[in-house]
């Protein structure tokens, strides 16, 4: 009788970490120096987000074609308790961005909801007031392809003058001040 409680035990675990796509990871998590894996989001249909982002036309786009020279992601879910908290403060980094002169249209700022469906995302951006182009994950692909990073997560891209793009900020957890992250992020990046 132990030994068949022992089994389904084990039974039961094996099924919890198949079920759980959090709790294993699929890579590795962005790496400084590295490349982000290939990302294709749906473009915005609000025309401020777009043209915030700088793209027209096209129905999918990748992370290098944003007109800008730095751009900061955060990976978020709406049911993390620590991403409705940070919400604010990234609320705050968006607007110290926009009235930053070094950062203003050099910087840019994307959520992606991973596991939330665009229902979820729109939940999340009007509970929390978020100005920014926020995307949904619904189906995890983008959050595998980041090595399953917990939430919040914030991955800073250079983007460069040919098209190529380089990680040069990737790191878990929140920020105290937004000014003293943007103005981390201008070093980091090379924009200071």
């Amino acid at each position: 009788m132990k030994m068949m409680l022992i089994r389904q035990s084990a039974v039961i675990a094996v099924l919890v970490i198949m079920l759980n796509p959090g709790l294993v990871s699929a890579g590795s998590t962005p790496q400084k120096g590295g490349l982000l894996p290939e990302i294709n989001l749906a473009v915005p249909k609000n025309p401020i987000h777009r043209s915030y982002l700088g793209l027209s036309g096209k129905r999918l786009f990748k992370i290098p074609q944003i007109k800008a020279e730095v751009v900061i992601i955060e990976i978020f879910s709406m049911y993390c308790p620590h991403c409705q908290r940070e919400a604010p403060r990234v609320n705050e980094l968006y607007e110290t961005i926009e009235k930053t002169p070094k950062a203003k249209n050099r910087v840019k700022l994307i959520g992606i909801g991973a596991g939330n469906t665009p229902f979820e995302v729109e939940v999340f951006r009007k509970n929390y007031k978020v100005p920014f182009p926020l995307f949904s994950d619904g189906d995890y692909s983008i959050h595998k392809g980041l090595g399953e990073v917990r939430t919040p997560y914030f991955i800073g891209v250079k983007i460069k003058y040919d098209g190529t793009h380089e990680v040069f900020y990737s790191k878990l957890g929140g920020f105290e001040k937004a000014e003293e992250f943007l103005q981390s992020i201008l070093k980091l990046s090379g924009l200071k």
